[in-house]
């Protein structure tokens, strides 16, 4: 700490000489400094102050006892079933289905024909229920569950991107054998990003291979949280049948046929006694880490009592750095009582969430604008989910502050239309039951609204706008054809498909003139070139998938272009100097392209400075090298010249573009190619076959992992080199192996490729011009 400040107070010395010299030598510097710094307290004495709503008694008590919660986690852990078995427990149906199970049912949240038969969830389900929590300090309270089902798959990675952005905690479902995976880590990525404290459940108890203390040291080492076991299982794999609660000192055993019992015991089995007493004190351990108080208590050696445990253990949850981590087995109807008793008990409530808008009347750098749960208060609600029904538009609503009433009036945020409420429901899966009134922290759904996903609704009073959910870009195209005569179903599919899922876009390919289709993987397009068929009754064909190159420079390039024409009459001019250059992500944004202008002279006129951006824009949007997007690139506007009469913005901009495309080639453009990570699961006896396989596909193997009957590997791989790869896998493994991938990055291809690419690009011009 001595060296830190010994070197900031050279620095801060340095720092006021070149103040006072350039006062000197720069008269008017210190003049105009002053006169920001007025500025500056102008502004502040004009930021607007906004009225504090407090959370009246009947507000505290209604949100006191109000969950939000999502369910997530890596493909095939379990999480549908997980919620079918909380949904029976909590009496919201009456009997429980499996997913994919014999009597051609399925879980009550699989709603969608597609999802029954291939087993996986594709869109988001919304349910509610109530659930009579026995909290670890002994009472018992009724609360009020809104939970959220979301797809393990990576390519529906945004319907779980929409979830927690609007869930105030959430499940972190695990596999007792297979662990922390490759999904898990990026739902671990989207609930940091949006705040989102969650406690896991290690599910699959019963399945041959468990290790719940591995996963549990794989959730601190690889998710980076510090994470403790609340319960101990009696009996493990075939043996399971209940959990000691390491809070209450109590053996908790599921019994019945479905698990409807639960018996409570204070004798602990002799036989896990010690190792009971052993994960109490790792429990307190991990607490003292990221808690003051319990850390006080252990280096006093006192024992924290019942009441400062279950206080820190929330504490630490609702703070972000602690996980409680739960046991059960769903299929066998095992710990998830006690499961929903900890949502009830570790998880916040809406009044405990930090929610912020942004007010539109405001300038963009004003600081954010704190929301609170209040009755009273005006409306802002989000819309973050759309799905067509058979009544036209729902909308999936999140009302943070306010309420909304049925036959009520609220306004579109973005647009200001006023818009009124014919119908509000609360969803049960693809069931609804109407409702007159909603109020703060609540979901819900109405028709009738036509918004875009991410939008926000106010009442009219305020001019607040919530931020809106992080869109992955997408990473794979097909050329979609329908068979036959073209339909109005099939645009009317594809607008429709578009508004509900902003990672599927579609375009028309100015070359070849075809219908393209892109989105987030393999089996994201192939579900909905499925859905066109059986829900528009549009049978199309793909052509070969497109992997999203792209370019970039990979060095500064200096450029002087004058655009000129003569036409009789005005003609254009526009002369520009300046250059481009590479270009990494801003942090914020995301964004890694960027235009400046640093003009000074007035050489170029700032009225057609926007049109030299939007030229830049353009000429982005295909690069000379195989007709993909450019990205990673700047321009710097540092000169130029006008034309009293023939200058223009047209002029401007097609200089813009000219100058672009003169330059690009100096500027040595590489063509990108997408990297995805592939985790792949397989038998220990297929692990060189399917090493040799990621090798073949030029992977570059991350890591792999070996546990008792089977392995994992994971790898790098291109996105070109992964076409075809689940057949071959299948082929290698007899059938046993499976693979998840999500995007990584995008990195340059190797130089054989970008010829290839470059040639088959050349060679497909002059056929688009005739």
């Amino acid at each position: 700490m001595v060296f830190a400040s010994a070197v900031r107070q050279p620095c801060l010395r340095r720092l006021c000489r070149a103040e006072i010299f350039s006062g000197w030598s720069l008269g008017g510097r210190r003049a105009a400094s002053a006169a920001t710094a007025a500025k500056l307290k102008e502004e502040v004495a004009d930021a607007p102050t906004y009225p504090t709503y407090q959370l009246t008694s009947k507000d505290l008590e209604r949100l006191g006892k109000q969950r939000n919660i999502g369910v997530s986690a890596h493909i095939d852990s379990g999480k549908t079933t997980l919620t079918e078995r909380i949904l029976y427990y909590t009496g919201r149906i009456r009997e429980i289905h499996e997913v994919r199970g014999r009597d051609a049912v399925g879980a009550k949240m699989d709603s969608m024909e597609l999802e029954r038969e291939k087993g996986i969830t594709i869109q988001s389900a919304a349910t509610f229920c109530d659930w009579n929590a026995n909290m670890p300090t002994g009472e018992q309270e009724k609360y009020a569950i809104n939970i959220i089902d979301t797809p393990g798959h990576v390519d529906f990675t945004i319907e779980v991107e929409r979830a927690l952005r609007v869930l105030d905690g959430a499940i972190l479902v695990l596999c007792a054998v297979a662990g922390v995976q490759s999904q898990t880590t990026t739902v671990d990525r989207q609930m940091r990003r949006y705040n989102v404290p969650r406690i896991s459940f290690i599910n699959k108890m019963d399945r041959p291979g468990a290790n719940p203390w591995r996963v549990i040291s794989q959730i601190r080492s690889k998710l980076r949280i510090a994470a403790a076991a609340i319960h101990v299982p009696i009996g493990v794999e075939d043996n399971f049948r209940g959990v000691v609660d390491l809070v209450r000192w109590k053996a908790v055993y599921n019994e019945g046929e479905k698990g409807n019992t639960v018996r409570e015991s204070d004798e602990i089995p002799a036989d896990i006694l010690d190792m009971a007493k052993q994960k109490r004190a790792e429990l307190i351990e991990q607490l003292a880490e990221v808690d003051d108080e319990i850390a006080e208590l252990v280096i006093m050696d006192d024992e924290p009592s019942l009441e400062q445990l279950v206080a820190a253990i929330r504490r630490a949850t609702v703070g972000l750095k602690f996980s409680p981590v739960f046991f059960g087995s769903a299929i066998k109807n095992t710990g998830v009582q006690p499961l929903l008793d900890g949502v009830c008990a570790y998880l916040p409530n809406p009044a405990e969430s930090v929610v912020t808008a942004h007010d539109t009347a405001q300038p963009v750098t004003a600081p954010p604008v704190p929301l609170a749960p209040v009755a009273a208060a005006p409306l802002v609600a989000l819309a973050f989910k759309l799905e067509e029904g058979r009544f036209g538009q729902l909308t999936y609503m999140r009302v943070y502050q306010g309420s909304i009433r049925k036959g009520g009036f609220i306004y579109h945020a973005r647009t200001g239309k006023k818009v009124k409420v014919p119908r509000l429901v609360r969803m049960h899966s693809n069931e609804m039951e109407d409702i007159e009134e909603i109020g703060p922290g609540e979901i819900c759904a109405m028709f009738g609204v036509e918004c875009a996903s991410g939008d926000t609704f106010t009442d009219g009073s305020t001019a607040f706008s919530m931020t809106s959910m992080y869109v992955p870009e997408p990473v794979i195209s097909l050329a979609l054809k329908p068979v036959g005569t073209e339909s109005p179903n099939f645009s009317r599919a594809l607008n429709r498909f578009q508004k509900e899922d902003p990672t599927f876009k579609v375009h028309i390919d100015q070359e070849s003139k075809e219908t393209i289709i892109s989105g987030m993987g393999e089996l994201h397009l192939e579900i909905y070139v499925e859905r066109m068929r059986r829900e528009y009754n549009v049978e199309c064909t793909t052509g070969k998938p497109k992997v999203a190159f792209r370019e970039t420079v990979t060095q500064r390039a200096d450029f002087t272009y004058t655009h000129k024409k003569q036409t009789g009459g005005a003609g254009q001019y526009a002369k520009i100097i300046g250059y481009i250059e590479p270009c990494g992500p801003d942090p914020e944004t995301g964004k890694d392209v960027a235009f400046e202008s640093v003009v000074m002279s007035g050489n170029v006129p700032s009225n057609y400075i926007p049109a030299v951006e939007k030229g830049f824009y353009e000429a982005l949007e295909k690069g000379s090298l195989s007709g993909n997007q450019v990205s990673g690139c700047r321009m710097v506007l540092k000169d130029g010249a006008f034309h009293i009469v023939d200058s223009s913005e047209l002029a401007f901009r097609l200089a813009s573009i000219g100058a672009f495309r003169e330059i690009y080639s100096k500027a040595m453009p590489v063509i990108l190619e997408p990297i995805m990570t592939v985790e792949v699961v397989a038998p220990t006896e297929f692990q060189s076959a399917v090493i040799g396989g990621l090798n073949s596909r030029r992977g570059t193997i991350i890591d792999s992992e070996v546990r008792e009957d089977e392995f994992t590997c994971i790898a790098e791989v291109a996105l070109n080199d992964m076409f075809g790869y689940s057949s071959q896998l299948r082929g290698a493994t007899q059938g046993k192996g499976e693979f998840s991938m999500e995007y990584k990055t995008h990195l340059p291809v190797l130089p054989h490729v970008q010829k290839e690419l470059e040639d088959a690009y050349r060679k497909s011009l002059p056929q688009a011009k005739k």
